[in-house]
């Protein structure tokens, strides 16, 4: 493989489209962390399966900054198979920034990603390229039958999947399940930060994907250990509030601190209603009182969220206006020409040609 030249110009670490002939059917997006004795054990695997579609493919391994001898296992890789290539990390940026390098460089027409750990099972991959072929543009890999310790695995990962499918309103039973099948107009779209590889479906929902699930095999580590424990619950928690407002509330986050504040205040002017009719028809002492401090407290708590939803509201509008970013996101440009060079334009050129205009 030939390595770039230092270039601030030249950040990527593998090579980019060169051409529509030249790209994959299939991109393998395979995040790596401290994975030496798995990976070889994976390619071969994959290998076979990916063979058996008859299809153009390549697999893209992203070491996250391993402390053994994974990189070096997979530039073996490299060596052997041109289709294998290698992104490695400076350091551990987390399995979100993995996967968000990998979707960035993979070519293909269709993304599969799947764990290092080689849990995952390559052989689920066909089914899951058929279910795509039914029209949908994200398929979800379902651990119906998981292989893992209950408390520190099962356990947080069960929680976990109940809070998103109650907030996000997405109907998938495992969204942290890796094995997934994506069409690349939305992978490309997709935008990862933080811990939000678990959010994909949801995130896919957001961008107007449509989402379903498969159930998939699960298979028991055979070595090394898993990175993950019940403390990722709570991160959940937090990134699933951040998703939450993205993608409901990003355009207009008046509308969420809005109602907050009014909310609040309702309460304040209720309690100092309440405090006017004791004072006036039965003559109470209001100043020891801990309801007025309440309706002073929600009050100016009501006006603090209501000044935030403004300020939002402003800063939603220099992030999109100064930008040029688009408020939606068109999924083709289509006008019945007599000119036969007319054609329907792909929802990335769509949206970097026509998506700056009012």
């Amino acid at each position: 493989m030939t390595q770039r030249a230092r270039n601030p110009e030249h950040r990527r670490t593998v090579p980019s489209e060169e051409g529509a002939s030249e790209r994959p059917s299939i991109s393998v997006v395979i995040p790596v962390h401290n994975e030496e004795e798995n990976v070889a054990q994976l390619y071969h695997e994959l290998k076979s399966v990916l063979d058996g579609l008859h299809r153009e493919w390549e697999i893209l391994f992203v070491d996250d900054g391993s402390q053994d001898a994974s990189a070096e296992v997979v530039r073996r890789l490299c060596d052997e198979d041109s289709r294998v290539a290698l992104i490695r990390f400076r350091r551990n940026f987390g399995q979100t920034a993995a996967l968000a390098a990998g979707l960035r460089e993979a070519r293909g027409h269709v993304v599969i990603t799947l764990d290092g750990d080689g849990q995952n099972d390559p052989a689920d991959i066909p089914r899951l390229l058929e279910k795509l072929d039914e029209g949908y543009d994200l398929v979800n890999g379902w651990r119906k039958h998981r292989r893992d310790p209950f408390w520190n695995r099962r356990l947080p990962s069960w929680l976990a999947n109940q809070l998103i499918r109650l907030i996000t309103g997405v109907r998938v039973h495992d969204s942290g399940c890796s094995l997934k099948a994506i069409r690349r107009e939305i992978a490309g779209e997709m935008r990862l930060y933080g811990d939000m590889h678990r959010f994909i479906p949801a995130i896919a929902h957001q961008l107007g994907a449509k989402v379903t699930e498969i159930p998939v095999h699960h298979r028991p580590r055979l070595s090394g250990r898993s990175n993950y424990g019940i403390g990722r619950t709570f991160r959940v928690i937090l990134d699933l509030i951040t998703v939450k407002f993205l993608s409901e509330y990003s355009t207009r986050p008046g509308h969420l601190f809005g109602l907050l504040g009014l909310l609040t205040m309702s309460v304040g002017v209720l309690v100092v209603a309440y405090l006017v009719v004791l004072k006036v028809f039965f003559g109470a002492e209001l100043a020891n009182r801990p309801l007025l401090l309440l309706a002073v407290f929600t009050t100016l708590v009501g006006i603090q969220l209501l000044t935030m939803g403004l300020l939002g509201e402003m800063l939603s509008r220099v992030y999109h206006e100064s930008q040029g970013k688009p408020t939606y996101i068109v999924k083709e440009f289509y006008r019945k020409s007599p000119d036969p060079a007319a054609r329907t334009v792909p929802a990335r050129e769509m949206v970097e040609t026509f998506g700056s205009r009012d």
